[in-house]
Formats: structure tokens, sequence, C-alpha cells
């Protein structure tokens, strides 16, 4: 209760199996979501915890299937699958995340150490450990994915949610970056499969890349 009101929290919490422990007692939260290909299980399943007593109105009506929270047939082959997904993850969670995390460490330092002009944005060490969201100063985001991409590294410039935006990040503005600083970011992800050599070859190729963009000639609005 706030206020005399009952306010309900839902938290989506697709980052976190594998990375972090879940507790949905321990955090809180009244609905919490997960999405199985977060943690390398199938795509196209998810699931959605919700305390009991919480209202809800479902968005497809009819067959009754899942409680009459969610009605059509159940994707069993996916279910049983996200399923035994979390669980290896949570089996393996203590190397991945020591592994992922130095991999996040090491390239941070050598963005900052071989890049000038680059923001970290976030906590330098209180952040989830496959993510790393980074500005860079006079040169775009979309330029760098691009260039990126074609030499066979994928990465993002925001969130999925956002990704047929062209607007900068309100998160990033929230934070006192500027509209340029948030148009410059791009977000590198980290998973179980990376090794230093990925790293590496990454590191070979923004220096010169961020230089190139920077030494072109902005195109007046």
């Amino acid at each position: 209760l706030k206020r005399g009101r009952s306010i309900l929290f839902h938290t989506d919490a697709v980052q976190a199996p594998g990375l972090v422990e879940i507790n949905a007692s321990d955090l809180g939260v009244d609905m919490l979501s997960l999405s199985a290909h977060k943690f390398h299980g199938p795509r196209g399943v998810g699931a959605l915890y919700m305390k009991r007593g919480i209202p809800f109105e479902p968005l497809m009506i009819g067959g009754g299937q899942e409680r009459e929270r969610r009605s059509g047939t159940e994707n069993v082959a996916g279910i049983v699958g996200m399923a035994k997904a979390l669980e290896l993850c949570l089996e393996e969670m203590g190397d991945v995340v020591q592994s992922i995390s130095e991999l996040q460490k090491l390239v941070i330092s050598q963005i900052e150490e071989n890049i000038p002009g680059v923001t970290l944005n976030g906590h330098p060490t209180k952040r989830i450990c496959n993510n790393v969201n980074i500005s860079f100063q006079g040169v775009e985001g979309e330029p760098i994915l691009l260039g990126l991409d074609f030499s066979g590294i994928c990465a993002s410039s925001g969130s999925a949610c956002s990704a047929a935006s062209h607007e900068p990040s309100h998160v990033l503005l929230a934070i006192g970056r500027t509209a340029e600083e948030a148009q410059g970011t791009i977000r590198i992800s980290l998973g179980r499969d990376n090794t230093r050599k990925d790293i590496d070859y990454m590191m070979d190729i923004l220096p010169d890349l961020i230089k190139k963009l920077r030494s072109m000639p902005v195109m007046a609005d």
C-alpha cells in the first residue's frame, strides 16, 4: 500500500536468469516475466509469475487454458525446453557469471584505453555482468553498428523494445546524458559462448571504425 492505494508491481526480468539470483518473494514483486531465448532456451516461449490473488484480465479468451489467463494450445515442447534450459543455466551460473564478468571488465578497459571520447553508462561495477553500454562522442550509434556488422560483430544501439525508434533513449536522457551522447551509444552484450578471442577481434575493428567515422564530414540537417 502506498498513500492508501494498492499498487501492483511488475518487473521485466528477462536479462536476469543465469546471471543473478531471482526470488520473487525477496524482490517483493507482484508479477515477473521471463523469456526463454535469453537463457539459451527455445524461442517463442516465456513465463509470467503472478502472486496469488493478483487481478488479471486476459488478452485472449476462449479455451480456458492457463487457468483462463491465456487461451490457446500450449507449446508443451517449448515449455519443457525452457524449463530444462533454466535448470542448466542455474546449475552453471557461478562459472558462467565469473567468465562473463571477466570479459565485461576487459571490454570496458580496452575501449576506454584505446578509444578517446567515450563514456560508460551506468555504474562501473554494480551492473549486470553481460552488458556494456557505452557512448562515443562525435559519432552516431547506427553507423557504428553497420561497421561492426560488416565485420561479423553483432551489437545494438538500444533495447529490443525500442529497436524501431530513432529517438534518443529516454533512459540515457534520464541519467543525464545529452541527446547527442544518447544517439552515439551502443550496447555490447556478452554470453557464455564468448571468449577472449572475440574481444580481441572486436578491438581490432572498433578503434579504427570510430576514428574513421569521426573523420567523415557531418551532413547538415
